[in-house]
């Protein structure tokens, strides 16, 4: 697939909708992310949640429940993928300071989204993460492609965050949980000061 448009089916009839994996850290980044998606070529989205950063458990289990919320009502098919901790720490390892730590993290997300979306056939991996105003959008749309170039997948490195103040106003309208921080135990700190 082109990154611009669907496939042809192998009958050579109809194009196929484009299957993108959109990586979700939170429902409120998700917003304009999956309408964009869908409403570019009619792609076909399937969300992916894994984001083992989010400390505590119980912060990460409300963040997924916003998403089981806003998903069932969207029509979002999402994939939960499993909670450790430790996969965190373990990447980052002495690296406690942004911004190669959020690099780290970053990367480490991005890998698990993109390794799940070579394994279950999607033409394409993309992320949420790109819609904060934030985050660093270069450093992010650096590392998706790193990981297109070694993986052999299309990377849609889409500037979202002109779409994000109007998704926080959706989110806080349709009363969608809203976390105060990025997520990492190093962010609460780093909120606080």
């Amino acid at each position: 697939m082109s990154a611009t448009g669907p496939r042809e089916k192998p009958d050579g009839k109809r194009p196929e909708r484009p299957r993108v994996l959109l990586h979700i850290c939170c429902a409120p980044c998700a917003i304009h992310p999956t309408e964009e998606l869908r409403k570019e070529n009619g792609s076909d989205v399937t969300g992916f949640f894994y984001n083992p950063n989010i400390h505590p458990r119980q912060e990460m289990e409300r963040r997924r429940d916003a998403l089981l919320d806003y998903a069932e009502k969207e029509k979002l098919e999402v994939v939960f993928d499993d909670y450790d901790e430790r996969d965190f720490f373990d990447k980052i390892g002495d690296e406690k300071e942004p911004p190669a730590r959020c690099g780290i993290c970053w990367r480490m997300r991005l890998e698990r989204t993109a390794l799940y979306a070579v394994r279950h056939g999607f033409d394409a991996f993309t992320t949420t993460l790109l819609v904060s105003p934030y985050q660093d959008y270069g450093m992010m749309a650096k590392i998706g492609s790193e990981l297109s170039e070694e993986l052999g997948i299309a990377f849609l490195a889409r500037d979202w965050r002109p779409g994000f103040r109007k998704a926080q106003q959706l989110a806080r309208e349709r009363g969608i949980y809203r976390q105060k921080y990025c997520g990492c135990v190093f962010s609460i700190k780093e909120r606080s000061r």
